[in-house]
């Protein structure tokens, strides 16, 4: 079984793409099955979030992995799966664990360093857990990348120039209000996940008042209230918009929230010596619909044009150091993987010495009915310690062979000798938790 990953980001796709590409939260389950479904994919976890969307998968085949997951995800699209072409890249086997090891530290972020992304990492695989599409491969795969992402932002310094994708956002809002935010009036629409971090992070940078605004109108007064914000039910935007000067929209809205009209009446009714009305759209789909970038009086910041104006950022100080624990995690990992692949070779082929031990001893019953019992039983056990250590050391030199680059082939060899049968291994059981250390953006 090989690793593959297929998937889209805002480095090779525009929002319009990623927008069609995203799956909703009440779709993951559905879009896993049909993953798994496929002919050559028996294992998968799907990480959809405002900037990417990946598929990890494990194939029996590389182009037959590749053909089944581009149909899935072209279908998810509504397009061809030529259409999708130039927008997806591909990481095979050692790439695909390098690949999911550099997302979880954060070095694949928009915004170098940024955590959010371990909870995104997290939900993924909780997902696929309980859609029980996650293997034996795939929980090993996603239980280390979680302790990599730990482990970089534990021992390196990269949170400190790892924001948050809402603090990367809200800098760039200042830029438009004077560079300060401090007693700016901002609105935060949806509750969510995304929609407590920029809570949070206004509240922090004093921003206020603060208001939050919801579908569920329940859900808004929570947030509010734990921090000290107000709430406004969502048949109120229009008036809303128009008392504030800054708009986080994270919504898990299908269509725009943001419509032209609607923002287009909020100006109408704006103080414009306030400034511009700065919306920062962080939702995918957008939040903010089409031409709205058009009115006057409205800056727009969503996540192409924060791609573009963070490409030529800073990157964090310890990203080095982040890159060689990456290098050093895969290279366990790949040892691991080839030891893994090697053991159901080697106990088939323990199994098969037992078989024909088990069928010589019989025959050996059958011919010396006269053997005591006593002698059958010292005669078993020295052919079983003869067989015993005639595998011994071959056995422990393909596991080391196997740990090394290109050890498959010792595997492979060991099954066309002795004509072995291994069976695909099963999902490990009992799989343990791991609870990173921040939650998700979406």
């Amino acid at each position: 079984m090989k690793l593959l990953v297929v998937g889209a980001s805002y480095r090779t796709a525009p929002v319009a793409t990623l927008e069609r590409l995203a799956v909703a939260p009440n779709d993951l389950a559905r879009t896993l099955d049909r993953l798994v479904a496929q002919p050559y994919v028996s294992e998968a976890v799907l990480v959809s979030t405002c900037n990417r969307v990946e598929v990890y998968a494990a194939v029996s085949g590389f182009h037959g992995g590749l053909g089944d997951i581009c149909a899935v995800l072209a279908e998810q699209a509504g397009c061809q799966p030529a259409a999708l072409a130039n927008h997806l890249y591909v990481h095979f086997d050692s790439a695909a664990v390098g690949h999911v090891f550099r997302v979880a530290a954060g070095l694949d972020s928009m915004v170098i360093g940024e955590a959010q992304i371990l909870g995104q990492l997290r939900d993924a695989y909780h997902w696929a857990s309980g859609a029980d599409t996650a293997g034996r491969l795939l929980h090993e795969l996603m239980q280390q990348a979680l302790r990599v992402g730990k482990r970089a932002h534990s021992e390196t310094g990269i949170d400190r120039a790892g924001q948050s994708v809402v603090t990367a956002a809200l800098g760039l809002a200042a830029d438009h209000l004077g560079g300060e935010l401090a007693g700016r009036p901002a609105l935060v629409v949806g509750a969510g996940a995304m929609g407590s971090l920029g809570v949070a992070t206004l509240s922090r940078l004093g921003a206020g008042p603060l208001t939050v605004t919801n579908r569920s109108d329940d859900r808004a007064v929570r947030l509010a209230e734990a921090y000290g914000a107000g709430a406004r039910p969502m048949a109120e935007l229009t008036d809303t918009l128009s008392t504030v000067d800054i708009v986080v929209a994270a919504t898990a809205a299908t269509e725009p929230v943001l419509t032209r009209a609607v923002v287009a009446d909020a100006v109408a009714g704006r103080d414009q010596d306030r400034g511009p009305l700065v919306l920062l759209d962080l939702a995918v789909p957008r939040d903010v619909g089409p031409g709205v970038t058009e009115l006057p009086g409205v800056e727009v910041i969503d996540i192409d044009r924060m791609a573009a104006l963070l490409a030529d950022g800073p990157a964090a100080t310890d990203a080095a150091a982040v890159e060689r624990i990456v290098a050093a995690e895969v290279e366990s990992f790949l040892t691991w993987l080839r030891g893994a692949d090697v053991a159901p070779t080697v106990a088939a082929l323990r199994g098969r010495a037992g078989d024909v031990v088990g069928t010589e001893l019989r025959r050996l019953a059958q011919r010396r009915p006269d053997l005591t019992d006593d002698q059958r039983a010292e005669v078993a056990r020295t052919v079983h310690r003869v067989v015993q250590r005639l595998l011994h050391q071959p056995t422990v030199r393909v596991r080391q062979l196997a740990a090394e680059p290109g050890g498959d082939q010792y595997a492979a060899l060991l099954r066309e000798l002795f004509d072995l049968e291994v069976p695909q291994t099963s999902p490990v059981d009992n799989v343990p938790d791991i609870t990173p250390t921040t939650g998700s953006e979406r």
